[in-house]
């Protein structure tokens, strides 16, 4: 195919058309059943209502960070920060990161054409590595440190297979 015939306008609208029929139809804005037309209406403002939200925080935790480490830096000794100070800032910085992850998971709820698995496995695998950085190892058990590796170990195991080119 040509770089012409790819770009023509009724292969452009059959895309389109191929696009919108693929998006996964959990919530679909056409029912039968008028009660149901109204309840997916209801849940898809939700989660736009969800969406806002998730965004506030992100900038509300992105100023938390800031405001954080701005006050350790001016505190004496100036300019410096123990291995506690930059954990937690790590912590911090990991909890944004994953905080806009979960919001392009419920973006993509709404309009992905499948349900992105691979990104909610992804979001899973961050939220694990942030607490194994922010662990403070002398006061879990090794109970609980065995039972965060495995969930390390099966997120990881089920990512490779999910991204796996077979």
């Amino acid at each position: 195919m040509s770089k012409e015939d790819e770009h023509s306008p009724l292969l452009l609208r059959r895309r389109e058309a191929d696009r919108r029929t693929l998006l996964h139809e959990e919530l679909p804005k056409e029912h039968e059943d008028p009660m149901i037309r109204v309840l997916h209406i209801i849940i898809r403002g939700a989660v736009r209502v969800l969406a806002i939200l998730m965004v506030i925080i992100i900038v509300l935790s992105i100023i938390d960070v800031i405001h954080v480490l701005y006050q350790r830096i001016i505190t004496p000794p100036y300019f410096l920060l123990n291995i506690g100070d930059i954990l937690e800032t790590f912590g911090a910085f990991l909890a944004v990161l994953i905080a806009i992850e979960i919001f392009i998971n419920i973006r993509l709820y709404l309009g992905a054409p499948v349900l992105p698995v691979q990104l909610v496995i992804a979001t899973a695998l961050m939220a694990i590595a942030r607490k194994v950085i922010v662990l403070d190892y002398d006061k879990v058990t090794p109970d609980y440190i065995y039972a965060t590796a495995a969930v390390v170990v099966g997120l990881g195991i089920t990512y490779w297979l999910i991204t796996k080119k077979t």
